[in-house]
């Protein structure tokens, strides 16, 4: 069994207080439960209001009456066409590591704009069709298996 001697700042142990706790009654405990427990609810609103405040999240509405204190949603993130047009059909956005295909082509000696799709659309497509052949191009590689 652990004992913690408790001492004062003269050097003389503490004597522990006896809980008034065990005289009260069950009714009793429950009124002080509630009465801390709404203490302890209105002091957390305090805080989050002051955190709200020293951080700019969240608002506080009614001159300072409520809290919203909920997380916030991200913005909806679109999807990114591609940009680059690999040799066997992979494309990629242009964000972030070059995917092997293109690591391994600069390693041949050629550049990443060889691979841009608006380039290769140009060179194959007769003028006015670029528009086309690039949705064709887009829906050709969300088939192609990665």
């Amino acid at each position: 069994m652990l004992v913690i001697a408790l001492v004062r700042p003269g050097g003389r142990p503490m004597q522990p207080k006896k809980s008034s706790f065990n005289n009260l009654s069950n009714e009793a405990l429950c009124r002080l439960r509630d009465e801390i427990a709404e203490l302890l609810n209105s002091r957390a609103e305090v805080l989050r209001k002051q955190f709200c405040q020293l951080t700019g999240g969240g608002s506080i509405v009614n001159g300072g009456d409520t809290y919203s204190g909920g997380k916030r949603r991200r913005a909806t993130r679109r999807k990114v066409a591609p940009k680059y047009l690999g040799p066997d059909g992979q494309t990629w956005t242009g964000r972030g590591m070059h995917p092997r295909w293109l690591t391994k082509a600069i390693n041949e000696g050629k550049q990443p704009s060889d691979f841009l799709i608006d380039n290769a659309l140009k060179k194959t497509a007769p003028v006015g069709q670029t528009q086309r052949l690039h949705k064709v191009h887009s829906q050709a590689a969300r088939l192609v298996p990665r």
